[in-house]
């Protein structure tokens, strides 16, 4: 059974576009708000529109087949609007064949609308919202077009806001010990995980077997040995210029967008919800329940077009590869993607590049040793079982992903030790189908066990093996080796987990607090830029933070505050904004992750996490950030440089 794989792609390719998108919808209404008070907590909106002709503006209080013909929303639960809408402008009644001959009320002309709201609290002195409506004419019917409007309120409390601080100059510091941009610093190990995924969706049966027959067909059918060796070259050279050609997307949305898309992308919900479910589609697909694939038109396209001479035929060729192989290719490429999607676009394309590379070289090197492909392995089920192990890795990643999504929202359904517990069920499940056990799809039975069989049974089973200790309240439960990929060691299943550290807990997202005891207490304030979902940062706070020399610092030397840039809850409404960035772009503040990511990059010059900042009561930046550090002594020199400068600078 074949399943369309499309829209799966168009999603990991262009996640950043929707993501990003506004709802609006290009609408021939133009619409002003204005706001009064009626009394303190209540104020009424006037909403109002010359309307535009040809068009039906559907008048509010109607609901028509559960759809309501308007809404008010609100970000912030504590608005809320108070009865119906008050209307004038000379509604006038119509049948609608869109709604079965029901008599509806539409304005063909100027319309205003007044909604009554009641604010819980302090009201802000600019109140946002969303106005929803529905127009059409004849057949046409557009619900939920989307009026964004800001509207002062009398009586409101400017925001509290701060993002932009003067005083934090990072590019000059007091003292230069820190790390310098390492924006580009992981590059080559993304290059190389993308190439080792390139070279695992060789052995895949989507793949391997094309390449005897494609570099048999360009060294028979061209003129010349050296032509053959060209033209199977340039196949090569395509092939890893279309996979760096999709994240071109990825690089528009980068200078078009918020520079803190791809940690939205990567912290996001609903979209961790959506690559949970993907992941789960993907491993199906590794087992043999259904064939992921993009529509076999486009593949039909690019097929008879590969029939071109010369470079465009090779070209249309190597697309062709690339789309009939999806089924195998896109579940690799997709998990490295989404892997690095919090780190911009260039990791994108490294990564991309180098699992491209890895695809297109072995055509180039075997047209040009012809001879290498008799020592070639032949096709045959050791493919199957590449796919089913694939399938398991897939299912570890979704609960990855799910795991996201729990720590995020903090449902507490996804504990640590069911985390362990899930993994370790998946790596026994591996290892008994690499011995024969356990039968998948169309894997044959196991008549032999080949060196490389054995070491991957010994791999997984070592593994599996290692995590068990993982589901338990002993001290052997840390399993350091993969420190940041379960939760963390609090978030347990267990009343008094035995490695949690509840010694030292750093302030939460009150950076103020913060500013305030580092006056009081006369020290400096270290700034750790974290989030639920971030791995490296878990990593750092049970493999680093634990060190005995670090936690002394942190603990008698410093105000340690920790900012989550992904923590989803509402800002007072007192503390919301809209805040122009040094980009010259309006950005909207609204949740505390979004104050503190913009804090982070207006400040900080950074959007991934972990960063380490040092600065002083007075906010100045006595030293260059620190990222991720795995080296406990590296992580300490930091911290120390950091408070003998604050010393020195208090001389």
């Amino acid at each position: 059974m074949r399943k369309p794989g499309f829209i799966i792609l168009f999603f990991l390719f262009f996640t950043s576009f929707v993501f990003s998108q506004d709802s609006a919808t290009t609408s021939p209404y133009s619409w002003k708000a204005e706001a009064k008070k009626i009394s303190d907590g209540n104020y009424e909106i006037d909403f109002t529109t010359t309307g535009n002709n040809g068009w039906q503006l559907y008048a509010p209080n109607q609901v028509l087949s559960d759809v309501k013909m308007a809404e008010l929303i609100f970000a912030d639960s504590s608005i809320s609007q108070e009865g119906k809408f008050a209307e004038s402008g000379g509604a006038k009644t119509i049948t609608s064949t869109i709604f079965e001959n029901t008599k509806v009320q539409v304005y063909e002309q100027a319309a205003e609308w007044k909604a009554f709201i009641h604010i819980q609290g302090r009201a802000p002195a600019l109140l946002r919202g969303t106005l929803n409506y529905t127009y059409g004419k004849g057949e046409e019917f557009y619900p939920s077009a989307a009026f964004s409007f800001s509207v002062a309120l009398e009586g409101g409390i400017e925001s509290s806001t701060q993002i932009k601080v003067a005083t934090i100059d990072i590019k000059k510091p007091v003292s230069n010990c820190g790390d310098e941009d390492t924006a580009h610093k992981s590059l080559l190990t993304v290059f190389l995980l993308g190439f080792l995924g390139g070279l695992i969706a060789l052995l895949t049966p989507c793949v391997f077997p094309m390449i005897p027959v494609t570099v048999t067909f360009f060294t028979k059918k061209s003129q010349s040995n050296s032509k053959g060796i060209t033209n199977a070259i340039l196949y090569g050279l395509f092939i890893f210029l279309i996979y760096i050609l999709i994240t071109v997307p990825f690089h528009v949305a980068d200078k078009a967008i918020s520079p803190e898309i791809f940690n939205n992308i990567s912290t996001n919900v609903w979209l961790n919800l959506i690559f949970f479910a993907i992941f789960i589609l993907f491993a199906l697909s590794f087992f043999g329940l259904y064939e992921i694939g993009l529509p076999s038109g486009i593949a039909n396209k690019m097929d008879s077009k590969s029939g071109l001479g010369n470079i465009g035929g090779i070209f249309f060729m190597a697309a062709t590869l690339a789309i009939v192989s999806f089924s195998c290719t896109g579940p690799i490429l997709g998990t490295l993607l989404v892997g690095v999607a919090d780190q911009g676009a260039w990791p994108l394309t490294v990564g991309a590049a180098g699992f491209g590379l890895a695809l297109g070289l072995p055509f180039a090197l075997f047209a040009m040793f012809p001879h290498w492909l008799h020592s070639l392995p032949k096709s045959g089920g050791w493919m199957t079982d590449v796919k089913v192990v694939l399938g398991f890795v897939e299912l570890a990643l979704a609960v990855k992903f799910l795991s996201n999504a729990d720590l995020v929202k903090q449902w507490g359904f996804l504990k640590r030790e069911i985390f362990i517990g899930l993994w370790v069920s998946i790596g026994l499940l591996t290892t008994l189908y690499l011995f024969g056990v356990l039968k998948i799809g169309h894997s044959s039975p196991v008549k032999r066990y080949s060196f490389t069989r054995i070491a991957f049974i010994v791999l997984f089973g070592v593994l599996t093996v290692y995590l068990i200790p993982g589901v338990t309240n002993t001290k052997f439960a840390n399993l350091k080796l993969i420190s940041g990929f379960p939760p963390p060691l609090c978030y347990s299943l267990y009343d008094n987990p035995v490695n949690c550290k509840k010694g030292f807990k750093p302030l939460e997202n009150n950076y103020s607090e913060a500013l305030e005891k580092a006056k009081k207490e006369d020290k400096p304030v270290l700034i750790d830029f974290t989030g639920w979902a971030c791995v490296n940062c878990r990593k750092m706070e049970e493999s680093v933070w634990t060190d005995p020399d670090v936690d002394s610092l942190m603990k008698k030397e410093f105000i340690v505050v920790s900012l989550y840039v992904d923590e989803r809850k509402n800002l007072p409404l007192t503390e919301q904004a809209i805040v122009k960035t040094s980009a010259g772009k309006e950005k909207e503040i609204v949740t505390v992750g979004d104050k503190w990511a913009t804090f982070q990059t207006e400040n900080f010059g950074a959007t991934s996490q972990p960063q380490y900042a040092i600065i002083n009561a007075d906010q100045v930046a006595l030293t260059k950030t620190k990222y991720y550090t795995p080296d406990p002594k590296e992580f300490s020199q930091w911290l120390q440089c950091g408070l003998e400068t604050y010393r020195r600078s208090k001389k």
